[in-house]
Formats: C-alpha cells, structure tokens, sequence
C-alpha cells in the first residue's frame, strides 16, 4: 500500500468507496427519446413486477426521496445525501457510464453489431486461429454454449457471440481451448478492432467446462477493454501516491489504467466480500467496485424477480459495509446505466441513476443535492477529495457535503 500520512491530512476523507450497481436505472433519462427508451424505469418497473421491493438499507439511505420506489419507504431523515444523475456521454453502456464517472466525455458511440460481426473480420479470426468460427450473432453466453458447446466439442471451432453492448465474445472449452490459447486468441481480436470499422469496447474471453446438457463457465472469464481515450481521475490519484483499489471487473473496464491493486470477483455476493475485506485494510485512496450480475444475469436476461432478489441481497449487505465506516470513510452508491428487465429487446436503456453519498460523519443526516448533468461530478468530486486534478468535465459537490 502506498504512504498514508502526509496524504491522509490533505484530503477530506481519507478513503472513498464506489460502489457501481451495475445497470440500476432510476427511470428514464431526459433524452430517452433518443435512444428509443422511452418509458423505460429500471428499480420502478422491478418493484412494479415484484410487488414492491424490501430494501431498508437503501431506504435508510434515501433511495425513495430520490423517486418514490414500490416497498421502499421514503426516509424522514436520510443517512445520505441524495439525487440523481444524468449520463452526457452518446451512449448507454457499461464502458462509456464508468469512463465518464471518472472524468471522460463520450462523443462517438462504440459500436454494435446486432446482425453479428462482418464476414471480413470473422475470415481474419479463422485465418489467424486455424479454427472455424461459429455463433456469430447475438445471444445470451449461457443459452449460445447449451446451443453449440456439443457442436464446439466436436469440431473445435470457437464460438462467436456479441449482445446489445458493444463486445465480441468468444466462448471455448477448456480442455478444447487451453486459456493461454483462448486468451492470445481475444488478444489479437482486441488489436485489429480497436479502430474503424469496428471500433468495440471489449472483447470477451468465456471458457467453459463441463458436458452436452451441463455446461458451466467458469470463473475465467477476462475481458480485453480499450484503454480510455484520456486520463482518468484514476490516474490522477496512482500518480499522486494514492491507492486505487479496483474491484470486480473495473480494472478491465479501464484497461488497468490508474489501478494500484485489482481483486476479481465471481459475483456480486463475492464482491461484496471482497468489499468488506477491502474495508478491514489499511488504505488512503480510492476502493470501486462493480456489481455485474444485476446487469448480466437479470437486466440482459429479462427477469425482473430475479433482479430484485439481487436488489434485496444487496441491501442485506449494506450494515455490514455501514459497521466498518469510519469518519474518515466516504461511501457513494451510484450506477451506470439503465437496464429494465421489463422493457422492449433485451439491450441496455438510456436512463437516470441514483446517486447516495454517506459517511458516518454526517451525524446530522444528508439531503437532497441538485441534479447532477453529468456523472463526471462523482470523478470531480474524488479528485477535489484528495486535492489531484479535476477532470476536464464534472463538478465537484464535496463543499455540499456538510
């Protein structure tokens, strides 16, 4: 771990903690229309279809003085600070929401391929491998290797997926497609897409295991991001000495840029532990973490049931969190993006976000700040934390944190 002392006294709280909630959408965004997302209500419509969601924590916090969320009463006197954010960036994923949380304005889109990839690119990967590739469409990772794992156990030939984000993934069996091979495979997939015509924000290696009719993946998984365009607040900090501690899949999701330490996580329970973990170390700087599987296995899959016992399992971890807090500890709850499990298709939705900040030195409770117009403002307000600096988009609300 990096130095504390000389640090740890210039900035306001010594340690921030930012918790992603992987596609938690808060309701439409203001330019929905946009985006044909028009309705689309993420936590509203879950706790629609769910009879109501029982998430104390998160109410503790403020969650319904946002916007009122079935089953979750609003707080007469919340912990956090609350509000909403509105994404600026021209997109509606997981890379562009991240980038811009840490400083970095979107203007072009990554792309998708919602027929599958072109003929050219798919002839380069078989050239290069000396295996065929099938798939090539979009799908669900799981249903696509109940679907040609046999096929693929046969033949050897890689499966090519993609989905509504923009990403080329490719599922093989470990004992068809040793990892090194698999992941020198997504390498040189990541290398000649990182430009026009393509231009796609990761690629995706998914090894799997198991037999025809029990296919598993396992916990192998590595993703192949581009690196952002620009420095992050990330970088800022690692520069300045500062810890960067990044959980889950962040470290992929910035290319390693600005990360000190990167600990993977299999789920979001297990995130959640290594969370806890993180919370029990000695650190001055920044902890974030991503939890995917609201996103991946619920929002992408359309199941809002399964989404909001997630949303439940979250909330039943938060005391656990709340007790290792110290004064010197600041908490943000936040997300990156929509993805209504009730909604049209199966992609992501252009919607707002909920933003809670505590810290166990609010002892008078928070209130609601101004919408926020850019989820740069979560970076501008760490890089005004630790005094490194401020992103060219963002505005700090840390002098609002009283």
């Amino acid at each position: 771990m990096a130095d504390q002392t000389d640090r740890a006294d210039q900035a306001t709280f010594k340690r921030v903690h930012l918790i992603v909630m992987d596609s938690v959408g808060i309701g439409e965004a203001p330019d929905a229309a946009e985006f044909d997302d028009v309705g689309a209500d993420t936590l509203g419509h879950i706790a629609r279809e769910t009879g109501g969601l029982h998430m104390p924590n998160m109410a503790k916090l403020g969650l319904s003085n946002i916007r009122p969320i079935p089953g979750v009463p609003q707080a007469e006197r919340p912990l956090a600070y609350y509000t909403e954010m509105h994404e600026a960036s021209r997109g509606k994923d997981t890379m562009t929401g991240h980038w811009e949380i840490m400083g970095l304005y979107i203007d072009k889109p990554f792309r998708v391929f919602p027929d599958g990839f072109p003929d050219e690119l798919i002839k380069r990967i078989e050239k290069k491998t000396g295996r065929k590739v099938i798939g090539n469409k979009p799908a669900s990772g799981t249903e696509i290797i109940a679907e040609l794992g046999e096929e693929h156990l046969k033949t050897g030939a890689l499966i090519v997926y993609t989905s509504a984000d923009s990403v080329l993934q490719i599922a093989a069996h470990e004992e068809v497609v040793p990892l090194d091979e698999l992941y020198a495979i997504c390498r040189f997939c990541r290398d000649i897409t990182l430009d026009e015509p393509y231009m796609l924000g990761r690629i995706i290696a998914r090894p799997f295991v198991g037999e025809p009719g029990n296919f598993v993946r396992t916990a192998n998984r590595h993703d192949y991001a581009l690196k952002p365009f620009g420095r992050t607040v990330m970088n800022e900090l690692k520069d300045a000495g500062y810890d960067v501690i990044a959980l889950g899949k962040i470290s992929d999701i910035y290319d390693g840029e600005g990360v000190t330490k990167a600990v993977r996580t299999a789920s979001n329970m297990d995130g959640m532990d290594k969370l806890a973990r993180t919370l029990d170390e000695p650190f001055t700087g920044l902890s974030f973490i991503n939890l995917v599987d609201f996103d991946a296995l619920y929002g992408h899959r359309r199941d809002p049931q399964g989404y909001g016992q997630a949303l439940e399992q979250f909330d039943a971890r938060l005391p656990e969190v709340f007790a290792k807090l110290t004064a010197d500890d600041l908490l943000i709850i936040t997300a990156d993006h929509g993805n209504d499990p009730t909604f049209k298709g199966t992609d992501h939705t252009r919607e707002r976000v909920p933003l809670l900040v505590y810290s166990p030195r609010f002892a008078d409770g928070g209130r609601q700040l101004p919408i926020r117009e850019t989820f740069a403002d979560v970076g501008a307000t760490v890089a005004d934390n630790f005094g490194v600096a401020m992103p060219k988009h963002g505005t700090s609300f840390l002098a609002e944190l009283r």
